[in-house]
């Protein structure tokens, strides 16, 4: 019993997660637009792998990444969205320690498995646009097979750690928590111990994951603009710019609210709560909903294929 009791004096049998405090006035509409988004990325993405899985002729690299790329979108939508839902209609606010732990792991290691994806697209585009010919012996199915388990490996990598550095924590019992989905900071934060080698884990795990992977397309992209303004005809630089834009927005709404996020746990003291966990429900939410629309806008082949299908089935 003796052993039993300190048990329950280190870690809380459950949190409490209160969603959005200072919006409750808004959690009806909130949760309104939460599962209109949510809806739509299930869709979206599940059409898209539908698709890509159903269809030989799709079954190229950009298809390949872009399905890696659905199966992300969906584990980090799926992880975070129901349970922020079952908050706002006041179903349930509770969860176990052990079931926010492994949502807290789904979350991240989605999230670094999606910025690997994203890299490798951006790569893909570099080699398709800046050495055409090289595109078949550098993207063959079986290099993309292998981006694919180094994408999931160095998430896993990356992750697995935090679920220790939680567990070593005392709680004291500590169990509120003013937001919808735990993550590894906002968990650490309910520790009554020095949570500097979590503050520092995730520090140098940002920078090594998602920040190098932000450098590593920015200058894909720079290459790929620089190979494009040589081109002599009007027509071809309009349309790679397109595509690249179009991958930019995709990008830019991916990361941006990411970083915003993480920076604010460690830095933004000033910003208002609500304000961190709005940014910090953007990105779990709004690129699931996105990529799929982006990214088949702009294959053609794809395009078809999607609209035959929803065509079929809304018939």
């Amino acid at each position: 019993t003796m052993a039993a009791a300190n048990e329950t004096s280190l870690h809380p049998t459950s949190l409490l997660l209160l969603g959005m405090v200072g919006l409750e006035d808004l959690h009806p509409c909130l949760s309104a637009l939460f599962c209109l988004v949510y809806i739509m990325a299930l869709l979206g993405n599940a059409v898209l792998l539908f698709v890509i899985v159903t269809e030989r002729s799709l079954h190229e690299p950009v298809c390949l990444l872009l399905a890696m790329l659905a199966v992300a979108d969906l584990v980090l939508s799926s992880s975070t969205v129901p349970k922020a839902l079952s908050i706002f209609w006041s179903l349930s606010k509770e969860m176990s320690f052990h079931a926010c732990l492994t949502q807290m792991f789904l979350v991240h290691v989605s999230f670094v498995a999606e910025s690997s994806i994203l890299l490798a697209m951006a790569f893909d585009r570099y080699v398709a646009i800046c050495a055409p010919l090289r595109y078949a012996a550098t993207f063959t199915p079986s290099v993309v097979a292998k981006i694919g388990l180094a994408a999931m490996a160095r998430s896993f990598c990356v992750m697995f750690p935090t679920i220790f550095l939680l567990w070593r924590l005392p709680y004291c019992g500590h169990h509120v928590m003013p937001h919808t989905y735990c993550e590894h900071m906002g968990i650490a934060r309910l520790a009554c111990a020095d949570i500097s080698v979590n503050v520092w884990y995730g520090f140098a795990t940002t920078l090594l994951s998602p920040g190098v992977d932000v450098v590593l397309i920015g200058v894909s992209y720079v290459l790929i603009l620089r190979a494009v303004f040589r081109l002599p005809a009007k027509e071809a630089r309009l349309k790679a710019v397109g595509t690249c834009s179009s991958h930019a927005c995709v990008i830019f709404v991916f990361y941006t609210p990411a970083l915003f996020s993480f920076f604010t746990h460690r830095f933004g003291h000033g910003i208002p709560h609500h304000v961190h966990i709005l940014v910090a429900n953007v990105y779990v939410l709004l690129p699931p909903m996105l990529n799929p629309i982006v990214y088949t806008m702009k294959h053609k082949l794809l395009r078809e294929k999607v609209s035959r299908v929803l065509f079929r089935t809304g018939r």
